[in-house]
């Protein structure tokens, strides 16, 4: 700290909501000093340290919370609606500046950490770097580098392919020594031209090397699936988040499978289900309806895909109903889903059954136990990282108030969201 700083921030708001569920606090009051959180509570309770430096923040008709965490983004996408298999095309140069610019975008909007699901090569390590040596801004970075995929498989083409327990052991390896925070598999097809969407991609045994190995350094593994036997290998095998996680039949037929969801909770696996990934599509071609009109392909693409929304958002409305802990992960910037705008998956929790209250905590304090981050960020406690996000409003009552972002605390430092370098 340098000299003439102040010692603390005292953050005070009409409103507080701490991320674990409880209800808001009214006045409240957050200490930091350096960029930890120091005390939290009543304004009334809360008071630095006689004779110390304090800088302070009265936010007025507002409410403090955490900074939101976003457990499933993709640094590399440019939200343009164009397939991996053309933005994979890109130089890894210009795709680590669309990571820098993603990573900006985000943290203006309110998001202090994001968990990157997968990326071409080093691009996102690489974005790491730059952002430690105070290149570009950024949220917390929770980096899988390159996910591990079968030859042909979803994301294959920004990933280690790998066959057989040996190869599968030494990709971990690999990624281990790389430096990533967690494993990325796609344990089933996907949007990959390759790939094949409703067969699952590893066997058992390769996926159980990948998770014991990941374990055993002390990394968590996630795993893609969209449909019902690719979660049955990977619940088999002990991944820790589940992501899409669709109850779907060999031949496509969506079909909710009360046994897995069962076992899922049972396990205590996350589930992260992109809900609002489904709709992001849809509000692109209602925009397309009402200024030009759509094509006849165009129009049932709309009418399928608001059945498909119908139908996902019940299947995981029913599993949220039996015990699973749904997690907050956008997607973006996959498909026309851009980043900064984490907070259309917010909302979409509470079309599932979700209380504000409840959706936030899936965004803050869920989603950073997904992430193994739970320690120092996801929650308004002592002791926690300086990350908090002041909005216009009461999300308590109106989710969408988190849309009104008026201050982003990272590490306890206000960051400058008119900063476009």
């Amino acid at each position: 700290m340098t000299s003439g700083e102040a010692d603390f921030k005292l953050i005070k708001a009409s409103q507080l909501i701490d991320g674990t569920g409880g209800p808001p606090v009214e006045r409240g009051a957050i200490l930091m000093e350096g960029d930890r959180i120091s005390a939290v509570g009543p304004e009334e309770k809360i008071a630095p340290p006689e004779g110390a430096k304090v800088v302070e923040f009265s936010y007025e008709n507002k409410t403090v919370l955490p900074g939101l965490v976003d457990c499933h983004v993709h640094l590399n996408g440019i939200g343009d609606g164009r397939a991996g298999d053309d933005l994979v095309t890109l130089p890894d140069e210009v795709l680590t500046l669309q990571a820098a610019r993603n990573a900006r975008a985000h943290l203006y909007s309110g998001v202090t950490t994001v968990r990157d699901c997968g990326a071409k090569n080093r691009t996102t390590l690489m974005l790491r770097q730059a952002v430690e040596m105070g290149i570009t801004p950024s949220p917390r970075l929770v980096l899988a580098g390159r996910p591990i995929a079968i030859i042909g498989g979803h994301l294959s083409y920004f990933g280690i392919q790998a066959t057989g327990t040996t190869e599968c052991r030494a990709a971990v390896r690999q990624l281990v020594k790389e430096g990533v925070d967690f494993i990325k598999i796609t344990a089933s097809g996907g949007s990959t031209r390759t790939s094949i969407r409703q067969k699952p991609s590893f066997n058992i045994d390769e996926l159980t090397v990948i998770c014991d190995e990941a374990h055993k350094f002390g990394k968590h593994v996630a795993a893609h699936c969209v449909n019902s036997q690719a979660m049955e290998f990977a619940l088999e095998a002990g991944v820790d988040t589940l992501i899409h996680a669709y109850h779907d039949d060999p031949n496509g037929t969506p079909n909710y499978r009360p046994d897995i969801t069962e076992r899922i909770a049972n396990q205590g696996v996350f589930v992260n289900p992109t809900l609002h990934q489904h709709r992001e599509p849809l509000w692109h071609l209602e925009e397309k309806l009402a200024s030009e009109g759509l094509t006849p392909e165009e129009q049932v693409q709309l009418d399928n895909g608001k059945r498909n929304v119908e139908g996902r958002w019940g299947h995981v409305a029913q599993m949220r109903e039996e015990g699973v802990t749904i997690v907050c992960g956008s997607d973006s910037a996959w498909s026309y889903y851009k980043m900064g705008r984490f907070q259309g998956e917010i909302d979409a929790h509470v079309g599932i059954g979700m209380s504000p209250i409840e959706a936030i905590r899936s965004a803050t304090s869920d989603s950073a136990r997904s992430c193994w981050v739970d320690d120092t960020v996801g929650t308004l406690e002592a002791g926690k990282q300086g990350d908090v996000l002041v909005v216009e409003g009461d999300p308590s009552q109106d989710v969408s108030a988190l849309w009104n972002v008026v201050d982003v605390f990272l590490g306890g430092k206000l960051v400058d969201r008119g900063n476009l370098i």
